[in-house]
């Protein structure tokens, strides 16, 4: 069986980077200096969430008559992916991409990085930054996901979403033996940890062993930071993803070790009800270009078009459409599509 490992793997983290940071007991209350300059300033601004900063990017003019785009990018990513949509967004809606703590251009935040602590900390940098709500929410890839669970924890602040290439419910996962289990099998119950609202990671907290094996995974991303469509990104885009790759820091802000139960939790709500959204705008991107390969690549493509249909049903205004010229990074690969989707979807919420 042939399985594409970018898709299988996703989130699934070191062992050891996972055991190493969920058992840190040091209290901490500043942040480590950074190792190297970004090699360019960051286009938006810094903004304090609770003792750490994130960089929140945000352009065209505030529209009270309609709701503003907040745009979420996919594991490993950050703001730049958004650089072919957010200029043509801007044209006709207010629109705000943003670096997750230790990402792009923002500092480390608490750990572990839980998907429940990305939303909280999202939900308190647009507060922060004055950036009002309604929001039309767009997730890449893992973005889906934390879209989904930051409707579901502020429904009333939600006017409508655009899903691109995003999770399924209950996605495949290579584990390092190379079996292959959906993430509901890798559940265990466990409790999702309390929202944290100070004390981000520093670098002393780490253990020197998992420190050490997070810089040397490092030094090999960075040295294949812009593959496939990240082609297309502009040069300066491409030179923040190299030097983001580089840092430690881009390794600590993946870990999360109860992802498998956070995904428990959407299917379960999904579950609840035929439709859990309600008439919420609603539009899934699916990839039209196969990203699987081997025997097997047929059936685990229709497999993957079957999951965003049921994604679509979160909705009675859901839609599924199909980006034919697409893979997985449909932004990067069509991004007049994905703007004239969230033009739409803009549309629908102000109605």
């Amino acid at each position: 069986m042939s399985r594409h490992p970018s898709r299988l793997r996703g989130d699934v983290l070191i062992p050891m980077l996972v055991t190493a940071l969920t058992c840190l007991t040091t209290v901490s209350v500043a942040q480590s200096p950074a190792d190297t300059a970004p090699p360019f300033p960051p286009p938006g601004r810094l903004v304090d969430v609770g003792g750490w900063r994130l960089h929140l990017n945000c352009n065209g003019s505030p529209d009270g008559s309609q709701p503003t785009v907040i745009l979420e990018a996919g594991m490993g990513d950050f703001s730049v992916e958004w650089s072919l949509v957010q200029p043509g967004v801007a044209r006709f809606a207010r629109v705000c991409s943003y670096d997750r703590a230790g990402d792009g251009w923002s500092e480390l935040g608490p750990h572990p990085r839980t998907m429940h602590q990305i939303v909280y900390e999202l939900h308190t940098l647009l507060d922060k930054a004055g950036e009002h709500p309604p929001y039309v929410l767009v997730g890449h890839s893992y973005g889906g996901w934390l879209v989904r669970l930051y409707q579901a924890m502020y429904p009333s602040e939600v006017a409508g979403m655009v899903l691109v290439e995003a999770g399924a419910d209950n996605p495949l996962r290579m584990l390092g033996d190379g079996r292959v289990v959906h993430a509901s099998d890798l559940a265990t119950g466990r409790p999702v940890p309390p929202v944290k609202t100070a004390n981000p990671l520093r670098e002393s907290d780490i253990p020197p062993a998992a420190l050490s094996q997070m810089k040397a995974g490092a030094d090999d991303a960075s040295a294949h930071a812009n593959p496939g469509s990240r082609s297309r990104l502009p040069p300066e885009a491409q030179r923040m993803r190299a030097w983001v790759l580089s840092r430690w820091q881009h390794a600590a802000a993946a870990v999360n070790p109860v992802e498998s139960e956070e995904l428990m939790g959407l299917r379960t709500e999904r579950l609840k009800s035929e439709h859990p959204l309600g008439d919420l705008p609603l539009v899934i991107l699916t990839r039209g270009i196969a990203e699987e390969n081997g025997p097997d690549a047929a059936a685990l493509e229709q497999e993957h078009r079957k999951d965003h249909a049921v994604l679509a049903a979160l909705s009675r205004k859901g839609e599924q459409v199909i980006a034919k010229k697409g893979g997985h990074h449909i932004q990067l690969d069509e991004p007049e599509l994905v703007i004239a989707t969230i033009r739409r979807v803009v549309a629908a919420a102000r109605k």
